[in-house]
């Protein structure tokens, strides 16, 4: 991540249909194509009950390059039609972070 300037996090929560078939496949397709994407600086990811992915990205304009994207597009729509019962996403401005590491 970028330390001590301002960026962009977009917050993914789903929850999934019981039909996932392809899905793992597409997710490492998605995150590999992410990564090769200007402005891109990392991703979190957890599933559970609820899923959540944190994508980082330099600006909003290289999110808005990302949501665009032509296979973003399509695991985009297999997502709505296929694989998620529900998704909500966040955008947001991270003004400051901090760790801890033992």
């Amino acid at each position: 991540m970028k330390k001590n300037n301002l960026y962009y996090a977009v917050i993914f929560t789903s929850t999934q249909t019981k039909d996932v078939e392809g899905y793992t496949e597409m997710a490492i397709q998605m995150e590999h194509l992410a990564k090769k994407q200007k402005g891109f600086l990392g991703m979190e990811s957890a599933r559970n009950d609820i899923g959540i992915t944190v994508s980082y990205w330099e600006s909003l304009e290289a999110i808005k390059n990302w949501k665009q994207q032509t296979d973003h597009l399509v695991a985009q729509q297999k997502g709505r039609t296929n694989w998620y019962h529900w998704y909500k996403v966040r955008i947001c401005k991270v003004e400051r972070e901090y760790e801890f590491f033992n």
